[in-house]
């Protein structure tokens, strides 16, 4: 299963290795059988991180079950993928959904084919399996080769040089939920406002603020030591507890500066849960029209049929939905009306505004305006430069540190 070969991949056998193997065991059993090679390894660094890896081969979970696959996860960070009469269709689909999730990557720009060879490379294994054998061969021999290095490498560092957090483990995570279960989280709750800021009225206006518990000062005061999105598996796990502390908190709160225009960041299946039920009833028909609740892409394409049954009941209740998470190369591929979709949240970067020909700012433009300008908030804004390149397309709401500052000084003038 890939969950856990990915989970594995740094214990024991190399994930080369047992490729290697299952091709020779296969023998001439290779009738059927096709194989794709993902070239994950040529993302840029950031976009290659332990916890893409693990979503990009959830991806194939379900083709493992019904088309006798297997998902290997290599050293490089390289997917393998193998499978019996499945259809090329299949394949390509799933194949699809893996580059859409690093579709902010270079990697997964352009539909010409020397593109998508790039992104990953196709085997008929009855036709080309002494190929396919020998290409492995050599990842395995490559990857031999390495491990030696790496060895000879770490019997020469200092020991005492390695101070970096530990990666949280389900012991540690038990222990922080039992944590949560308990304390009072009131004061790691944060407030950020999204304001409305136009040309014509420079001083922002809150249109609702969004609250969080902070994870980073969760982990400085409770477990420090340890780095909670180290597993993406264990973090995601965490963040329903925390949204279920969150729901939890607002039940009870007595602040009526956020009874109402609030927005929270949940998870599809908290909001499938009984604590979101809970809090639904606890809020007054009213006020539910105010409140945003916020998703991560990821939550929404991972289970497209979970996503839809949450948004139906959400729309019934009043609730206004917003996709968190996107950016300038990603907002062309959301259909918002088709989605059932409120608002977007386009993070800025600096780098958005680095286009000398002016040809993707024209591009981005578009997609801003086919969406709905009055729709999208620009977040993330931590300079002028961010909400001016915003209004040239056209926003009107915005997010961040900039704004947090333009309020102070707008209530410290009044």
């Amino acid at each position: 299963m890939a969950l856990s070969q990915v989970q594995s991949r740094n214990r024991g056998p190399s994930q080369e290795y047992l490729l290697l193997d299952y091709l020779q065991r296969l023998g001439r059993n290779v009738e059927g059988r096709m194989a794709v090679h993902i070239h994950l390894s040529r993302l840029r660094p950031q976009n290659r991180q332990d916890h893409h890896i693990r979503i990009a081969a959830a991806t194939f979970e379900g083709m493992v079950q019904n088309y006798e696959g297997q998902i290997f996860i290599l050293s490089n960070s390289d997917l393998f993928f193998v499978c019996k009469d499945a259809t090329v269709e299949d394949i390509d689909a799933a194949i699809m959904k893996v580059r859409y999730l690093f579709s902010e990557d270079p990697l997964s720009q352009g539909d010409e084919e020397e593109d998508l060879a790039r992104f990953c490379s196709w085997f008929n294994v009855a036709t080309q399996y002494e190929d396919l054998l020998e290409l492995v061969k050599q990842m395995h021999r490559e990857r031999e080769r390495k491990s030696r290095m790496s060895v000879n490498a770490d019997q020469k560092v200092d020991p005492r040089a390695k101070g970096s957090r530990k990666p949280l483990d389900p012991e540690q995570l038990g222990k922080l939920e039992s944590f949560l279960q308990r304390a009072d989280l009131s004061n790691l709750m944060r407030r950020q406002p999204v304001c409305a800021l136009t040309p014509n009225n420079p001083n922002p206006q809150p249109v609702f603020r969004e609250l969080f518990i902070s994870i980073h000062d969760l982990q400085q005061t409770v477990l420090p030591e340890f780095d909670l999105a180290s597993n993406l598996w264990l973090f995601q796990h965490l963040t329903q507890t925390l949204d279920a502390r969150m729901l939890s908190l607002l039940i009870r709160n007595d602040d009526s500066s956020i009874a109402s225009s609030f927005s929270v960041n949940l998870n599809v299946q908290t909001i499938l849960s009984p604590p979101f039920l809970n809090f639904d009833a606890s809020l007054k028909a009213v006020a539910r029209g105010t409140v945003v609740i916020e998703l991560q892409k990821i939550d929404i394409f991972g289970d497209m049929g979970a996503y839809m049954f949450a948004r139906d009941f959400m729309r019934e209740r009043g609730y206004r939905i917003c996709l968190d998470g996107l950016n300038h190369l990603t907002l062309q591929f959301i259909d918002r009306e088709r989605l059932g979709l409120d608002l977007l949240k386009l993070i800025w970067t600096p780098d958005m505004a680095d286009d000398m020909s002016g040809n993707r700012t024209a591009e981005l433009k578009e997609h801003v305006d086919r969406c709905g300008r009055a729709r999208i908030i620009l977040t993330r804004c931590d300079s002028d430069e961010a909400v001016r390149f915003g209004q040239s397309l056209g926003i009107t709401m915005f997010q961040g540190r900039y704004i947090d500052k333009q309020l102070s000084a707008d209530a410290r003038i009044v």
